[in-house]
């Protein structure tokens, strides 16, 4: 080639540093080695937080001259062994090759350590979203009513955080999401505001969206509202273009993603009836079982009639009988694993145990036929890439709409995080078997969490070479299950862009395969995500996410691209990113003397009358963290059993602050 040139994103590590030359030798993911040259307008810094300070505090060498620029630049900035990501501008002209390095980003200012393995990173980053979030609907307010989501909250909001034009659209599954992720950063920081707006959030969810049935047993959200000239119109069916005018299974999941936190914080009897009536309608109207007559292959259908309430009505189209990865896969990080940790076991004092018992025998059920489905149905044996959609018998569909026979990478590494947290849950309940004295059933629960764990780990491994960027870092969207030619190792679906949603799973996925399995591989993607997160989805001007990066980590503002809220975007998979990657870092990394410990905050609705409280913060399997201390009100507790994570209140303690702090047991080396 002549004269071509182009703009590049390197991420790798530093193998060779050449100061004299100004250059150093910069090995990516895949065994490719760049010879980097730094010039005069090179800059070098350290990753930054949505804090947008300046942590840069790299020590210059004792001979350091300054003014023999770049040379002793590079001298104090690069190091061997270093993680690094370079931007900068790759030339081709005839023999040359030549990659000229315009900014250099490290992870740290102490070289093998990063930033967002530090204590504060991502406790800081979920306040900056929150706080942004609810300046953005609510201007300076701080205590929150349901009217002022009636009033102000929108679906669709602009990236500097205004309502989109004219639109007044409501969403519910949106709303809900928002909800989550005010919940998770009051557990993660404990300020009020962000319980009193999830408080509203939910009263508002709660009153405007709900649907009973006449018998007060089964619960539909209706899709959202719409404030008009003429008063407010409810949107029963979705108008989410892949289901209009039907009542998709993922948006009522997603209906209860806030309530599900919410109730971890609060145990608000009422809450957890709206919980227990919506799961309720999933098995009455989605799940396929024999008695009605759909063929009776087990799972849940994507979609249901909004009219007859069936999922094989016509008038549902590609809809018709179908079953996909969000009818089957989103129970879990939606709702399942939020409600099972506040559930098991049954809190006590108040009522309705009974309902509680029945409720988390109904949730584990699911969590078993949903968790057995993906690893029975999904993966395929001639590509890398589990099947997404399916026909009612279980057929893989490769014809449905966009999809076709394609594979979103995210999906595939969410897959792989929440089987391995499915993996964790079953061998708590296998050690509570051995307690009893149950020792068949302890075997074939570890022999259920094996199989999980490897098909998670399966999945992990064939992501790393076939769904993420090994140039550039960051994870694809979407590819081609099956390449059109053969020696190709990837075929992009449409561009090779790199969504925010999908890089949390992938973060997500590799820190808890590091944690559950020792193994440091997991450990170098999960930081190589993490990076790649941190550096190019922040937008440090509006506090906020970029949607879409280009491949090389510029971000994507067109369209609905350019919105921080959308249908497709929320404060949920950010705020859950930001909660997880925090406990997970803390129980699975080993990041230093004192920095094994985090916090978790709760706040029992009063009226509740509970007397206990479940604490733990994720599934975890037996072994890996432990209670360090509570506080009620700001009162230590004095005694207490490091392994109980059901926290013992007085009668008097109930709508009190409570603070517990945990600490990991053993990480992996």
């Amino acid at each position: 080639m002549k004269y071509f040139s182009q703009s590049m994103t390197l991420m790798g590590t530093v193998t060779n540093v050449d100061p004299a030359d100004a250059s150093f030798t910069l090995r990516c993911r895949s065994g490719d080695s760049f010879q980097v040259h730094a010039s005069l307008s090179t800059t070098f810094g350290v990753i930054q937080n949505l804090d947008n300070l300046n942590r840069d505090r790299v020590t210059s060498p004792p001979d350091f001259n300054p003014g023999a620029v770049p040379a002793e630049t590079v001298r104090k900035y690069i190091h061997t062994d270093a993680l690094i990501v370079v931007q900068g501008i790759y030339m081709e002209h005839d023999d040359l090759r030549h990659f000229d390095a315009r900014s250099v980003t490290l992870m740290h200012s102490k070289q093998g350590r990063y930033l967002f393995e530090d204590t504060h990173w991502w406790i800081t980053q979920i306040g900056r979203l929150g706080e942004e979030w609810l300046d953005d609907l609510f201007g300076d307010r701080r205590s929150y009513q349901w009217d002022d989501f009636a009033a102000m909250y929108r679906t669709n909001l602009n990236i500097l955080g205004l309502p989109v034009g004219d639109d007044q659209t409501q969403e519910c599954a949106t709303l809900s999401r928002l909800i989550y992720g005010l919940s998770s950063a009051y557990l993660l920081r404990g300020d009020e505001r962000y319980l009193l707006a999830a408080k509203a959030g939910v009263k508002y969810q709660r009153d405007t969206f709900r649907a009973l049935s006449h018998d007060g047993e089964t619960c539909f959200w209706h899709f959202g509202k719409r404030q008009q000239e003429t008063g407010a119109k409810l949107i029963v069916a979705s108008e989410n273009p892949d289901d209009r005018d039907t009542i998709p299974l993922y948006e009522q999941i997603y209906a209860l993603a806030g309530l599900a936190q919410y109730y971890r914080i609060t145990q608000d009897w009422q809450v957890l009836q709206d919980i227990r009536r919506t799961v309720n309608a999933f098995q009455r109207f989605y799940l396929d079982v024999p008695e009605k007559g759909w063929g009776g292959m087990g799972g849940y259908f994507s979609h249901i009639d909004y009219a007859t309430l069936r999922p094989d009505t016509e008038a549902l189209g590609d809809n018709r009988l179908r079953k996909n990865w969000n009818s089957i896969g989103d129970h879990i990080p939606a709702y399942l694993v939020n409600l099972i940790l506040a559930l098991d076991p049954p809190p006590s004092g108040g009522s309705g145990r009974n309902e509680m018992e029945q409720l988390l025998r109904t949730c584990r059920k699911i969590l078993d036929t949903t968790s057995r489905l993906i690893l029975e149905k999904f993966p395929d044996s001639e590509s890398p890439y589990v099947n997404e959609r399916f026909f009612a018998d279980w057929t893989p569909d490769h014809h449905w709409k966009w999809q076709q026979n394609r594979a979103v990478v995210g999906h595939n590494l969410k897959i792989a995080w929440n089987l391995t947290r499915v993996a964790s849950y079953y061998r708590s309940l296998a050690a509570e078997d051995r307690r009893q004295g149950e020792n068949s059933n302890a075997q074939q629960r570890e022999q259920r969490a094996n199989e999980f764990l490897e098909l998670a780990k399966k999945l992990g491994d064939a992501m790393a070479v076939y769904g993420l960027d090994q140039i550039r870092g960051g994870c694809f969207d979407a590819v081609e299950r099956q390449p059109q030619l053969k020696d190709r190792p990837v075929e992009f679906a449409w561009g090779n862009t790199k969504d925010f949603w999908q890089q949390e799973q992938g973060i997500l996925a590799y820190l808890i395969l590091h944690g559950t399995t020792g193994e440091g591989r997991y450990l170098a993607l999960a930081r190589e995500m993490a990076a790649f997160w941190n550096i190019f989805f922040l937008d440090h001007d509006n506090r906020g996410l970029f949607f879409r990066v280009t491949d090389i980590g510029r971000p994507v503002v067109e369209g609905v691209y350019g919105q921080k809220g959308s249908h497709a975007v929320a404060g949920y998979h950010s705020f859950e990113l930001n909660y997880l990657a925090h406990i997970y870092m803390r129980s699975f990394v080993e990041t230093g003397p004192g920095n094994d410990n985090f916090c978790l905050n709760f706040c029992l609705d009063a009226e509740s009358r509970r007397t206990t409280i479940n604490v733990l913060p994720d599934f975890f399997a037996p072994g890996t963290i432990e209670i360090a201390g509570i506080t009620v009100n700001g009162v230590p507790r004095t005694s207490f059993t490091p392994d109980n994570f059901q926290v013992e209140l007085a009668d008097d303690e109930c709508g009190a602050h409570v603070v517990v702090e945990f600490r990991a047991k053993s990480k992996a080396p």
